[in-house]
């Protein structure tokens, strides 16, 4: 994507009033996202959704809070304002137990490395995804300088959250491992405390129960007391070792997959997933594929055995570029866009009712973002290759 390209989305992105100088601080983030594998090829659409809030919201000052207890319910502190929100009350696995006195024990879920210390401490998996909830402290941090980003479709939905970065790798069950590309969405407790969510997209369907492997090398935060500096993206980082392994069982309440199978133009529409905070729009295109074959993973691991899916398909370039795709539900209500990939388009839900989803499927990108700016009724519309209207109640 061009700087111009980034400019204008930013700009339409983000609040009117927004500067050159604070565009120029958002693309220095995107680059150092890059940088840590954190934006991969072909997410330029998830770049107008989901970019960090800093000209309308401004920087946050959080007050202090006293010291609660979170291991446990993490998800109940910040479902509200995190980019996949819900209520998970009812669908989480809580991975601490306690003893006879009360007393929580952590010990397994708890890896400390670098004075930072790391514990899980719910996971959710609806098959697709698996949703972890973190708690990370620090005595030498001053977290309360960490930006907030938009986590809401606009400003005026008020929907904000602190964000954490993390780099490493992730393996399910043995699988080949896979980069980490998301961050920590949560909240600011206290100067050395934060709490947050990360979500991890399986590349396959998983069923029944599973073994998440994390292995975090680094971990760190931008500084909103370092706004005159040339880069405040994470500032703080540390490397070191935080690994850690975490049960999940797969809860299949409420998660549908309906079959398409449709094909206008140079796209197939496959199938849509529905789970209760997030919908999954399975679309191919001629060269893409939706996993690697065998031949071309051999062929690729003959020269690195070390490398990863993610890898390989940015080694792959431009013939697994993503379509881009937009849904609306049957009040009009558009779902947030969080990222796009070869094959694979993912929103949240963010509470909004799904009955039916209105699906388009652009082939260019212009359109796509005069149909994000303009909405439902928006004449892009017309030059979706694919308009599907799904019934999911």
């Amino acid at each position: 994507m061009t700087d111009e390209k980034l400019d204008e989305i930013l700009k339409q992105a983000l609040a009117p009033e927004i500067d050159d100088r604070e565009i120029r601080i958002h693309r220095r983030r995107k680059n150092k996202m890059n940088k840590f594998g954190k934006i991969g090829t072909g997410v330029a659409a998830a770049v107008a959704a989901a970019v960090i809030g800093i000209g309308g919201l401004g920087y946050f000052n959080p007050v202090l809070a006293a010291k609660i207890p979170l291991i446990g319910k993490i998800f109940e502190k910040v479902e509200e304002d995190a980019t996949y929100s819900g209520d998970y009350t009812d669908k989480k696995t809580i991975l601490t137990n306690e003893d006879s006195a009360g007393n929580l024990d952590t010990s397994d879920y708890t890896v400390s490395d670098k004075g930072i210390t790391l514990t899980a401490s719910e996971a959710y998996c609806d098959g697709y995804s698996i949703f972890l909830t973190v708690n990370i402290e620090s005595e030498d941090a001053d977290f309360t300088h960490i930006p907030e980003h938009y986590t809401g479709m606009n400003v005026a939905d008020n929907k904000t959250a602190a964000g954490f970065y993390i780099d490493g790798k992730w393996s399910v069950d043995g699988s080949p491992d896979e980069w980490l590309e998301n961050t920590f969405d949560g909240e600011v407790i206290d100067s050395h405390t934060f709490a947050g969510m990360l979500k991890i997209n399986l590349a396959e369907k998983h069923t029944g129960s599973g073994e998440l492997k994390l292995i975090v090398n680094g971990l760190g935060y931008d500084d909103d007391s370092m706004l005159d500096g040339e880069e405040i993206s994470a500032s703080h980082w540390t490397e070191g070792s935080w690994n850690i392994v975490i049960p999940f069982e797969v809860n299949a309440a409420d998660v549908k997959t309906i079959e398409v199978g449709e094909k206008k133009g140079n796209i197939t529409l496959e199938d849509v997933v529905v789970s209760p905070y997030q919908v999954i729009v399975h679309a191919t295109t001629p060269g893409e594929q939706r996993e690697l074959t065998d031949s071309i993973r051999e062929k690729l691991l003959s020269k690195d055995p070390d490398m990863t899916d993610a890898e390989m398909y940015e080694l792959l370039g431009d013939s697994y570029e993503p379509c881009y795709t937009i849904c609306f539900n049957q009040d009009g209500e558009m779902l947030y866009s969080d990222m796009e990939l070869a094959g694979w388009a993912g929103f949240a839900v963010q509470g909004k009712e799904v009955k039916t989803l209105h699906v388009l499927i652009f082939d260019n990108f212009d359109d796509w973002l005069q149909m994000e700016k303009e909405g439902m009724s928006s004449a892009a519309a017309d030059r979706a290759v694919i308009a599907k209207e799904i019934h999911v109640e």
